[in-house]
């Protein structure tokens, strides 16, 4: 729109323009009013929107909060406390645990929660022997290319393909996470994890990964010391 002088303010030209503009808000006030209205529906389905969102994100966390309490339930008689939960044996720990995941999973599933839901539900069948049903969960998250939880999932992945003795299979999903570490998965724990594999078959590779983190920071550096120690001499 022009911008207005205070000679314009004077004129009648400018007392034409008023003059129009009032006419056609008389002429389409009906019109005017209906899209006033809809402009306020608009906002207000936004902002139910918004606060319906939020909301949801505040369940699924209370969700998830519930069900990492129990998985990090203690296995033992009761503790006599009502707010300690405990139970009998880790196979019923572990049995509820899965359920509660499984209901993130149900209830929310293209969400973050649910990701973190379906690492557990490996973890769980992992502790339980189920490596078939560990590896189909960890590779769903691994796969979700949401990190840092598709990294944790590609290392845990990578832990139970070693001890199936697949280690082609683990040495490149942990060369990929060295090339692409995240928050929750540094480069420094995918070297040693990875000395650790091919050492059997390359000792000289696995010391040449882990000898620049003797100088690491201090819990680093004993991790690789350690891992160093364990490589068979050639």
């Amino acid at each position: 729109m022009d911008r207005i002088s205070r000679k314009e303010l004077k004129s009648d030209r400018f007392q034409e323009r008023v003059g129009s503009t009032v006419e056609y808000l008389d002429e389409h006030r009906r019109q005017v009013i209906l899209i006033g209205g809809i402009a306020l529906a608009v906002l207000l389905v936004g902002w139910g929107a918004y606060w319906y969102s939020g909301r949801q994100k505040v369940v699924r966390q209370q969700a998830l909060t519930q069900a990492l309490d129990i998985q990090n339930s203690a296995v033992g008689p009761p503790s006599g406390n009502p707010l300690v939960k405990t139970f009998p044996t880790a196979d019923a720990r572990r049995e509820e645990a899965t359920k509660a995941f499984q209901q993130i999973i149900n209830d929310h599933s293209n969400s973050e929660e649910a990701t973190i839901a379906r690492y557990y539900l490996g973890v769980i069948a992992a502790e339980a022997g189920k490596e078939a049903d560990a590896a189909k969960h960890l590779q769903e998250v691994a796969e979700a290319g949401r990190n840092p939880y598709s990294s944790l999932a590609q290392f845990a992945l990578a832990q139970l393909y070693q001890g199936q003795g697949k280690t082609t299979e683990a040495e490149k999903l942990l060369r990929a996470l060295i090339d692409r570490p995240s928050m929750l998965v540094s480069k420094e724990q995918a070297t040693i994890a990875l000395a650790k594999v091919i050492a059997p078959k390359n000792p000289a590779e696995a010391r040449k990964l882990l000898e620049p983190l003797r100088t690491e920071r201090s819990a680093v550096s004993r991790t690789a010391l350690t891992a160093l120690s364990e490589i068979p001499a050639q």
